[in-house]
């Protein structure tokens, strides 16, 4: 249940994210790197769903963590340079803050249930 919805958020929130980064004009490096990490996040959450072992369902998990953090970089990055408003972002930093509990919550959950 956990990773359904984790899966149906990291969606939703590149489909947001690819939104989001087509009313930005110029800039292209910057919304380039947002688009790859934000929708990295999901695609490793998928990823981890097909892991050949426990220890793979981790590490696929973990690097969408990385992902997350970049992601809230790039975010946080587009804010301070004045190209976008911290209001037009701050609904999808909340959503990538949302998808990084969860992923740290059900990493956590899954290094315990090796044990």
């Amino acid at each position: 249940m956990a990773d359904s919805k984790l899966r149906d958020l990291s969606t939703d929130f590149a489909i947001k994210i690819i939104q989001f980064c087509e009313t930005i004009k110029g800039h292209y490096s910057l919304t380039n790197q947002l688009e790859r990490s934000a929708t990295s996040i999901g695609a490793n959450i998928h990823e981890a769903n097909y892991a050949h072992s426990r220890a793979d369902f981790i590490s696929k998990l973990q690097i969408s963590l990385k992902e997350c953090y970049e992601t809230e970089y790039w975010l946080e990055l587009l804010v301070k340079s004045n190209i976008a408003s911290e209001d037009a972002l701050n609904d999808l930093y909340n959503q990538c803050g949302t998808i990084r509990r969860l992923l740290i919550a059900s990493i956590n959950t899954a290094k315990n249930n090796n044990k």
